[in-house]
């Protein structure tokens, strides 16, 4: 289905019979049409939400209110929609999303109509449980993996090791979800799935480098930790050895989509000797004997 559909443009008049010019945007950005949404109405909204008398709890259910429609055209494009505006939108949207006790409800979404709609309710079902982590994780930690300072006088880098030990699960649960959307290159052939591939993308770079900042203090501080924030500690790194993998794999099918080498960041594998000299620490901790 190509162009606007009459719905499409009903929705729109609607909005603009009750003066809501925002909600009239993210109409024509959720349009029946099989393309990502358009940007001029993205930028429209984006700087919506950086005026001060835009009602933005009014933006978000129009986006919830649109992502309830029986079209997989529709609800993958709210959910694009709503995915940009959280990362490029101003801070409260996010805040906002966080604060609610319901977002997306869409884990048993399936839009019968031809095989695309099979295909493509199975990517919008991950999708938006990312969405909903993503919030999650920012009611938690009060900030935004994604938007925090990285490297050496980052966020993550310089964080208590108390705060570490609580946030590390918390952000790997957003990367665990980032990566359940485990799409391959065959299944990106429309315009809507790669405009959400390529958010995600844009998502797990900077959440990687969170996570890399995360370990890179994690061992700064082990040998100094008490024996349970240790071993605690040695979980969290096990686990990313583990997501490693994970993350490779979903950088190397950007590689083949096209997205330029030049922004998929080199992954380094940690030595196999760091574990085990963690592991004989936490054992001495323990008082277990340690073979030589």
């Amino acid at each position: 289905m190509s162009g606007q559909t009459l719905t499409d443009r009903i929705a729109a008049a609607q909005y603009s019979l009750t003066g809501s010019e925002v909600a009239r945007a993210v109409c024509k950005a959720t349009t029946h049409e099989v393309m990502a949404p358009k940007k001029k109405h993205l930028e429209y909204l984006i700087q919506a939400t950086q005026e001060s008398n835009v009602n933005i709890p009014q933006m978000a259910d129009t986006l919830f209110e649109r992502a309830g429609n029986a079209s997989w055209i529709v609800v993958f494009k709210a959910l694009v929609a709503t995915h940009h505006l959280m990362v490029h939108g101003n801070e409260r949207f996010i805040q906002y999303l966080a604060s609610r006790n319901t977002l997306f409800n869409l884990s048993n979404f399936l839009d019968k109509t031809g095989s695309h709609g099979y295909d493509m309710s199975t990517f919008i079902r991950r999708y938006s449980r990312y969405l909903n982590e993503k919030a999650f994780a920012y009611r938690q930690m009060a900030f935004d993996f994604g938007r925090v300072k990285k490297g050496a006088d980052g966020v993550m880098r310089t964080m208590t090791p108390d705060k570490l030990l609580k946030g590390m699960p918390t952000l790997q649960s957003q990367i665990d979800a980032l990566l359940e959307f485990d799409v391959h290159p065959k299944d990106l052939v429309n315009g809507v799935i790669n405009a959400a591939f390529l958010l995600l993308f844009k998502d797990l770079i900077k959440l990687y480098a969170c996570y890399n900042d995360g370990i890179i203090n994690l061992l700064e501080k082990f040998f100094q930790m008490k024996k349970g924030q240790c071993k605690d500690a040695l979980e969290i790194y096990k686990r990313f050895l583990t997501r490693m993998t994970r993350v490779s794999e979903f950088l190397k099918i950007a590689e083949q989509v096209g997205i330029d080498k030049n922004d998929i960041p080199e992954l380094t594998q940690a030595p196999e000797s760091l574990l085990e000299s963690l592991e004989t620490h936490l054992n001495t901790l323990e008082g277990k004997k340690v073979d030589e």
